[in-house]
């Protein structure tokens, strides 16, 4: 307990920070969007109705989503501006996250304020046009003094909105509390997820009170109170936004890590390989599949680790199977051709999509194969992790054995694995190299019609460190120095219920046992 505590501990500067300013940038910013809005909402009812309405509909789509859908058009936009102008800008981490929780941010602001502002006493109103204000002084001075508080109630439930949604900007880049959630999830490490949700939950409630300290002070008219609410907040973005710059200015190479163990343990390895030849390294973990290799070919990140057989399908978008030597070589052509991203070359194990059954009720429905799969798939429910249904390995396997199954559930890794031993599913989308396999007494079945490409693990640089001396020293000699059997034990050191090990320990046993030190 102590160890899994000292290791968030270690980290929290980085989440925290991160988390704090993305929070604060998104508030402040919708504020500035919603004060004008509001104005214009209560001075003209065509514009309230479709204000509110839309800033409701935003409300409706779920903040992960929101989060996810801005990447392409973040894409298309940077695609376009480096045409006209010659300048790109990342489509992922800060930004599309900054906007998503933007809009997140504006409903309880606008509703607030126009439910305040339009429940004024019209005796007030009146009083203030018959000493001759104008429309704009009785706005500054009448109106939106009194509608303060509750505006400033709407800011609060903002807030907190906006801090419990930014935990979800992980999966896109950012860096925040959601590391902790996301990475514990994976490796049931409940005392990080725990933490994560605790400290998200203290951030919001700080920040809440101190909201609440400006309240107080505007609805009482005691203008020192507001201040020091003010300044405090102020000063804790200022603190957050220290630490940040401090950490950039140290890290000189960004390994990124997609969200199950096997990647974390790798990106551990390839960091502290990094840092052993006297240069700093930043991890980003927990990035969506297409997410870690947009970021890569944006220099975002400068390594990590991928898999043949999705780079093939999800990137080249290629659906032809040439035999494994040929699509390593054609792989590396057409990432360098164009992304302008360097594949360094393979670890020297394969972490291929299988799909998986309890051995025993494998035996007994007398299923080897996905073709004896099929026969019985109608009867029977299948579990995929949260991707596994939307990418084009399971399109191939549909359409080349006739799959279809009783129901479909996607799951977290972690809790795949749990329905499957469960009963609640009776075959899974498992990973080749994952020890669950076999401390799970589970059977893979065999693919004969080879629906399934090659998934060797290869080590990707981005087009700005492709040609980097430091990093190639440090990472070649992992090329081909990691077998199968080992990478197993390394990821069942992490996931196994008892005993678990961080990722950086197993990552350290890899090494030793590797011959790598």
């Amino acid at each position: 307990m102590n160890e899994r505590l000292s290791s968030a501990l270690r980290v929290l500067p980085d989440y925290l920070s991160q988390h704090v300013l993305l929070s604060a940038a998104a508030l402040a910013l919708g504020l500035a969007i919603s004060l004008p809005l509001l104005i214009a909402a209560t001075r003209s009812a065509r514009v309230r109705w479709p204000v509110l309405a839309l800033a409701s509909l935003i409300q409706t789509v779920p903040g992960i989503a929101l989060l996810a859908l801005f990447y392409p058009l973040l894409l298309g936009l940077s695609s376009l501006s480096g045409r006209l102008f010659g300048f790109h800008f990342p489509a992922l981490g800060f930004l599309p996250s900054l906007l998503a929780l933007t809009l997140y941010s504006i409903l309880p602001i606008l509703r607030n304020g126009i439910t305040a502002i339009l429940n004024l006493d019209p005796a007030i109103l009146q009083a203030a046009s018959g000493v001759g204000m104008t429309d704009r002084q009785r706005l500054l001075r009448v109106e939106m003094p009194l509608a303060a508080p509750m505006l400033m109630a709407g800011l609060r439930t903002s807030a907190v909105w906006v801090i419990g949604t930014a935990t979800l900007a992980t999966p896109v880049g950012q860096t925040s509390l959601g590391n902790y959630i996301f990475t514990g999830l994976q490796v049931e490490d409940w005392v990080w997820v725990l933490f994560g949700c605790g400290v998200a939950v203290a951030l919001a409630l700080v920040t809440d009170q101190l909201l609440g300290l400006i309240e107080l002070g505007l609805g009482r008219r005691r203008p020192r109170l507001a201040w020091i609410g003010l300044a405090l907040l102020l000063l804790g973005v200022a603190a957050a936004g220290a630490v940040p710059l401090q950490s950039r200015g140290r890290a000189g190479y960004v390994v990124g890590a997609k969200d199950f163990s096997e990647q974390y343990i790798l990106a551990s390895l390839i960091g502290s390989r990094i840092q052993a030849s006297g240069h700093p390294v930043r991890e980003r973990t927990d990035l969506g599949s297409v997410f870690a290799f947009r970021a890569l070919a944006a220099n975002e990140l400068s390594a990590y680790v991928d898999y043949t057989g999705t780079l093939w399908t999800n990137i080249l978008h290629r659906t032809d199977e040439p035999p494994r030597a040929q699509m390593l070589a054609d792989l590396r052509a057409q990432l360098r051709s164009r992304y302008g991203v360097e594949l360094l070359g393979p670890l020297g194990f394969e972490n291929a999509y299988v799909l998986a059954m309890r051995r025993g009720e494998a035996a007994r429905l007398g299923i080897r194969t996905i073709q004896d799969l099929a026969r019985l798939a109608p009867e029977l429910r299948m579990g995929g992790d949260l991707e596994f249904f939307a990418r084009p390995e399971w399109r191939m396997l549909e359409a080349r054995y006739g799959l279809r199954f009783r129901s479909r559930r996607s799951y977290e890794p972690t809790f795949m694995y749990k329905a499957l031993m469960s009963g609640q599913v009776d075959v899974i989308s498992a990973f080749s190299s994952d020890g669950r396999i076999a401390a799970d007494h589970l059977v893979v079945l065999k693919d004969p019609l080879h629906a399934i490409p090659p998934y060797d693990a290869v080590i990707l640089l981005s087009p700005k460190r492709a040609e980097d001396p430091v990093l190639r020293r440090a990472l070649k000699p992992l090329i081909g120095a990691i077998p199968i059997q080992l990478m197993r034990q390394a990821n069942y050191m992490v996931d196994r219920p008892a005993g678990k090990r961080t990722p950086a320990e197993a990552a350290e046993w890899l090494a030793r046992a590797a011959h790598l030190n």
